[in-house]
């Protein structure tokens, strides 16, 4: 259930409404728009609570919210949740891209792969360095040590750094060596995980699982921001369908169908979405179209020879680059701005 009253409610109005909720045992979490605050409860709302909010001083409405999702709804909250790390900002209107390999190999891969994202105008360098593989025998990542190499590589050449994290046990290392964790669509519903990452401190990008509803989507989320951590961002990543031409299918819909169940920024990725290099920029373009808020790209400087496996569909450097420079013109048109870099690299 939420409250509504106007930004023009005297705080002292506000707090009696909060007080009145919390006395009853009730969780409360506040979000202000441009002309109103909305006042969430979260936890079971009687009959006879919900009538004595609503004769209160400053209580425009009391809506009761229906879906599971409660704090990922935009009932709850009707302006777009902005995430601002370091300057950078993700969702509104601006757009983000995250870029680099499947996975970290070396200490001089990552760091050349990072000097061409931000040479390029990405904002963010994307890296594994723990790979859940559907073979036990395959490339597995290189470990905290590739956590470092990315960290290092991203401050020097000023990019923020987002990496994938497998396991409650390794939130707290990843979050230490990154700005953004990520989780992979193997572990959308890993629950403890996502407990976990209610309370690392870092954003958070959840990835839609292969087989996943927007709901469940929705509802992964939740788990994330029932925890405390209000920086989620949805990622539509492909989901598996009959069609075996591309790895996957993606869902392109999903973006305008979870920006309007949902505030929260929604970032496609057309190279799992798809699995072919070739599809990867058409997919990227006609994402930022349908308003993603982002687009998280695999690039590699000899794709064909990446430890993965995956360098069908990883960008060379120079397409990376023709992408970014065709975004550039395309994201003004459809109400699409390139968020600002970082200030400056961090000194090492």
């Amino acid at each position: 259930m939420i409250v509504i009253t106007s930004n023009q409610t005297p705080q002292e109005q506000v707090d009696d409404i909060i007080a009145v909720i919390e006395k009853e045992g009730l969780q409360v979490h506040l979000s202000r728009g441009a002309d109103h605050t909305v006042i969430g409860l979260v936890g079971g709302v009687t009959p006879k609570l919900a009538e004595h909010l609503r004769q209160m001083k400053g209580v425009e409405n009391v809506v009761k919210i229906t879906k599971s999702y409660k704090l990922a709804s935009r009932d709850f909250h009707p302006e777009d949740t902005i995430i601002d790390i370091r300057g950078v900002k993700i969702g509104g209107e601006n757009l983000v891209v995250m870029g680099g390999p499947c996975a970290v190999e070396s200490p001089e891969q990552i760091d050349e792969i990072a000097r061409l994202v931000k040479a390029s105008g990405g904002q963010v360098l994307r890296g594994g360095a723990f790979k859940p593989r559907t073979g036990p025998y395959s490339f597995q990542g290189v470990g905290v040590e590739g956590l470092t190499m990315m960290a290092e590589a991203g401050k020097r050449h000023g990019l923020l750094t987002i990496t994938e994290v497998m396991t409650p046990e390794y939130v707290d290392i990843c979050a230490e060596h990154a700005d953004i964790l990520q989780v992979g669509t193997r572990n959308m519903q890993n629950f403890d995980l996502l407990r976990k990452l209610g309370t690392c401190g870092r954003p958070v990008l959840l990835k839609r699982g292969f087989s996943a509803t927007y709901d469940e989507l929705l509802n992964a989320a939740e788990y994330i921001l029932a925890g405390g951590n209000r920086d989620v961002m949805l990622c539509e990543r492909g989901i598996r369908t009959f069609e075996t031409y591309t790895r996957n299918t993606l869902d392109l819909s999903a973006i305008p169908v979870l920006q309007n169940l949902s505030h929260l920024p929604v970032i496609s990725d057309p190279s799992h979405g798809t699995g072919r290099r070739e599809l990867v920029a058409p997919m990227a373009k006609a994402s930022v179209a349908a308003g993603a808020n982002g687009l998280i790209i695999e690039m590699h400087t000899d794709p064909d020879n990446s430890m993965t496996g995956d360098g069908v569909q990883s960008l060379f450097p120079e397409q990376f680059d023709v992408l970014l420079r065709e975004l550039e013109k395309l994201a003004p048109l459809v109400g699409r701005k390139f968020s600002e870099p970082l200030e400056a690299a961090p000194a090492l």
